[in-house]
């Protein structure tokens, strides 16, 4: 018995790169273990967002994180003080989240006798259009030696990252497909049509792996053909990460007829009440895009490209059209079809909508993964989730 289950609840630590974006992709997760019956704890960078998480009850332990940081010094020193918080805590299960929590976690860890779950939320060290292939092929040779230890498991949020992660040397027995943290169903109800002009909303971080050019291109290709269509792109940069967009170009798409650049909007159902359908021209490296799952949560239909993950939510010729990536062609194509039919946006909606309700509602994602903690914390060990296919 570790010391957290020696002081009643067991312990459950979640290592995050920053307080928000804990918040908007593990905070269903975290609920359903809390219900469950563990001590959440939460390890992360703070931001502005300290006293949301600690008014749901969580522990939180600030740590002085630079996300995206290849610096080795800034390394050795996350992995030390992550180390010590393990020493003093001695978590009964550590979550890691995304790959940098992963990989720095699993460093932390070494010769402790900590389970722990590994969830990848995307694999874009494994694009080909990763622009350090070095760090690539070195996550590539080293994740296998830090997550095929005992009592760790690993969870990726689609089928085709479960083949990459085995093909690389990752048993698979030990690989589930775990749909992120799901999406509450209750807040995130199916909307009405919005009345006026045909809308399309893009939502997320405004980085060039998000597609985000090829979008503005394909509705220039559109005004030029005289179609009217609204583009709304709500989310901002990421300065953390090396595809961000830089605000010059952001401010430029400002300055074009039909879109309007929302920025961060702290309430995603106020995009999907304005928009008749949602897009995501993603390049890769996606694991579930949340913001497709949000929109079709609110029964909108969707335009996405071909990729892992993308093909997971939007599901061709039942909820959604998927375009080759890189395409401002095949994309506004799909858009202006979509835009002129209206019976078919109802259609698609209206699927988007059942998909979300049977497969990707918090309810059912929070089961699926208290079934997991439960098998790392030998509280069910017999216990295994019903694997998604």
């Amino acid at each position: 018995m570790t010391l957290g289950a020696s002081r009643g609840r067991p312990i459950i630590l979640y290592v995050v790169t920053e307080d928000w974006y804990f918040l908007q992709h593990r905070l269903p997760m975290a609920r359903a273990a809390a219900r469950a019956g563990y001590k959440v704890h939460l390890a992360t960078r703070v931001n502005k967002d300290r006293q949301t998480i600690e008014d749901f009850g969580f522990a939180l332990h600030p740590l002085n994180w630079r996300r995206g940081s290849l610096n080795p010094l800034d390394i050795v020193s996350i992995v030390a003080e992550i180390r010590q918080l393990y020493r003093l805590l001695q978590p009964d299960i550590i979550h890691h989240v995304a790959l940098q929590p992963v990989v720095i976690g699993s460093l932390a860890s070494i010769g402790m006798p900590l389970a722990q779950l590994n969830s990848f939320c995307g694999l874009g060290f494994a694009s080909p259009q990763l622009k350090t292939r070095m760090v690539g092929a070195a996550l590539k040779a080293l994740l296998p030696r830090l997550t095929n230890r005992p009592r760790t498991i690993v969870t990726v949020e689609n089928k085709d990252d479960k083949a990459v992660l085995s093909a690389i040397g990752l048993r698979p027995d030990r690989i589930f497909v775990l749909p992120g943290s799901g999406v509450d169903i209750q807040r995130l109800a199916p909307l009405a049509e919005p009345q006026g002009a045909i809308t399309a909303a893009f939502a997320g971080r405004l980085l060039v792996n998000k597609g985000v050019r090829t979008l503005i291109a394909a509705h220039d290709l559109l005004s030029k053909r005289g179609v009217q269509l609204r583009l709304l792109i709500a989310g901002g940069p990421d300065l953390a990460n090396p595809t961000s967009i830089p605000m010059a170009e952001i401010e430029s798409w400002k300055r074009r007829p039909g879109i309007t650049v929302m920025g961060h909007v702290s309430d995603i159902a106020d995009v999907w009440k304005l928009a008749h359908f949602g897009i995501l021209p993603s390049r890769g490296g996606e694991g579930l895009p949340m913001s497709l799952v949000e929109a079709a949560a609110c029964g909108r239909p969707l335009v996405a490209t071909d990729v892992p993950g993308c093909r997971e939510i939007a599901r061709p010729g039942i909820n959604a059209m998927l375009v080759p990536v890189d395409d401002p062609s095949a994309l506004a194509e799909a858009i202006s079809r979509m835009a002129s039919d209206r019976e078919l946006r109802r259609q698609f909606g209206q699927a988007s909508r059942r998909i979300v309700e049977a497969e990707y509602s918090s309810e059912i994602v929070g089961r699926e993964v208290v079934v997991l903690y439960d098998r790392l914390a030998d509280r069910h060990p017999d216990a295994s989730p019903e694997n998604r296919p």
